[in-house]
């Protein structure tokens, strides 16, 4: 198993990381990608990949992040870029729901410029688009003929299933993380969570947690972490009827080949 998406760079895991981390290798996960949403954050997912073999990182501006950003924020992106650990983009993209009060076309920009940052360095990018996705499809079409193959993934993946049906045309992967175990619909969703699932091929679905964020049940409400990955991959295998062990396979498979590791 592979977390594709965590953020053990955050201040949840500064009293017990070593610990998160062996639990996740005790629990079968062989690689951590963890995500930065800013310059600092990105800067300590760098690091952590320096100091532990499995872990691998991703640098990017979160839409959270847009309006706070420093002059010369894209030389400090690029530089993070160098380390041959940092495996894509991310994470970037537009935010509708939580980060409605930032500036749209500031979101836009920077997730434009994002997106120009990873055809120059040849990198997957790895998507937010929470209430957003139309908006953000909209501005990939304008840069598919210069993406790497594959682009990139769509992170915790929501949505209706025309978006998904879209967003799977373009060549990317899909995400799910922990909320895909929560009854019921999210706030502003039209479509269950499980119906994506089944509606994604297997060979294009990818795994992750979001730790500490959206921890599944039986720990939602308590802080995610990436050991859980296994919980997500059990589910996503319920709902597809297949094993866990075809999940697990064909998940890392993809993972692997969208980051190249």
């Amino acid at each position: 198993m592979i977390d594709a998406h965590c953020h053990l760079n955050f201040e949840a895991f500064e009293n017990d990381l070593d610990e998160a981390i062996q639990r996740a290798i005790q629990a079968g996960v062989k690689k951590i990608i963890n995500v930065g949403t800013n310059i600092e954050y990105s800067q300590k997912a760098v690091e952590l990949s320096k100091h532990y073999q499995n872990l691998y990182a991703i640098v990017g501006i979160h839409p959270h992040d847009a309006e706070k950003l420093k002059e010369n924020w894209q030389d400090a992106l690029e530089k993070l870029i160098s380390n041959p650990k940092v495996v894509g983009i991310g994470e970037i993209g537009l935010d509708y729901y939580a980060y409605k009060d930032v500036d749209l076309e500031i979101q836009k920009d920077i997730f434009r410029k994002q997106i120009e940052i990873a055809i120059k360095h040849n990198l997957p990018l790895q998507i937010h688009q929470r209430h957003a996705g139309f908006d953000v499809l909209e501005i990939l079409k304008n840069y598919q003929n210069n993406f790497k193959a594959p682009p990139g993934m769509f992170h915790c993946m929501s949505g209706d299933l025309d978006l998904l049906e879209k967003v799977l045309d373009m060549e990317f992967y899909v995400g799910f993380d922990g909320n895909i175990t929560y009854k019921g619909l999210a706030p502003g969703e039209t479509a269950a969570l499980a119906d994506l699932v089944k509606h994604t091929p297997l060979n294009r679905l990818i795994v992750e947690t979001d730790s500490p964020y959206l921890a599944p049940i039986p720990h939602r409400g308590g802080r995610n972490e990436p050991s859980y990955v296994i919980i997500v991959a059990d589910f996503i295998a319920k709902l597809k009827n297949l094993s866990f062990a075809e999940v697990s396979s064909q998940t890392e498979e993809n993972t692997l080949k969208l980051f190249n590791l």
